[in-house]
């Protein structure tokens, strides 16, 4: 079994990651958070990283209490306010701070992705010696890693678990003894060398077993971290395939 996995992807920063994915996801108005579907979103997430037994950071759940903080604050009785007091009224809303907070943070992703893209497009910009008059065919490096976060893996895996009625997998007295990490990746990258058209994310897990699913997850997060597969999801909540990453 595998004992408190550090995932560390571009994709998976922190507890404002998550929030900005769910707000992206199910369309919320970040000025105007629906605090108890959030919440409830956010403590979905936490409980199948924790069921993967990912080493989920002291900032999640951090976080997680501050989420459950503002849902008690906000199903406190509301306070009747004259005309004059509806700007403090305002100031007092229990989410103003967490929602600063991700606004700042989303204009930070955003300035660090322009940044990020005017990199890669600089990279692009090759200038000619003005005395050797060579030309070679450069090969330019393949840096497709797909549209899919972390967070969007966690989600099929979830919804996977719910669909199979897998909510709770229990590894049965007989089974196979555990799968090393390595083969697992061997076993999951030659699948999908196999198929042209992707492998559904879904297909690779065919054990229902707690020590299967873990594996199988990790080792996919290891390949895509090596550069070895992709995923791609055409939009939020569909189907999420891997891929083979074209060398």
């Amino acid at each position: 079994m595998i004992q408190g996995y550090e995932v560390k992807l571009e994709t998976f920063e922190g507890p404002l990651d998550l929030l900005l994915h769910l707000i992206n996801q199910y369309e919320i108005d970040i000025y105007d958070i629906p605090v108890a579907q959030i919440t409830q979103q956010y403590m979905d997430y936490i409980h199948t990283m924790q069921y993967l037994e990912l080493n989920v950071a002291s900032e999640y759940l951090v976080m997680a209490s501050t989420l459950l903080a503002i849902k008690s604050q906000m199903l406190l009785p509301k306070q009747e306010f004259e005309e004059d007091d509806m700007d403090e009224a305002y100031m007092d809303d229990p989410r103003e701070e967490l929602m600063q907070r991700l606004i700042e943070y989303r204009k930070y992703k955003e300035a660090a992705e322009a940044l990020k893209e005017k990199e890669a497009a600089e990279q692009q910009v090759y200038t000619r010696s003005p005395v050797v008059f060579e030309f070679k065919d450069v090969p330019i490096e393949n840096t497709n890693t797909g549209n899919v976060s972390v967070f969007d893996m966690i989600n099929a895996l979830k919804k996977m678990m719910q669909r199979n009625q897998w909510k709770e997998p229990q590894d049965t007295v007989i089974q196979r003894a555990d799968i090393p990490i390595e083969k697992r990746m061997e076993e999951v990258l030659q699948q999908v060398i196999n198929s042209k058209d992707g492998v559904l994310f879904h297909a690779l897990f065919p054990v229902p077993t707690k020590s299967y699913i873990v594996t199988t997850f990790v080792a996919i997060l290891e390949l895509m971290k090596n550069r070895q597969v992709y995923a791609m999801q055409e939009q939020h909540f569909e189907e999420l395939y891997v891929y083979k990453m074209e060398e």
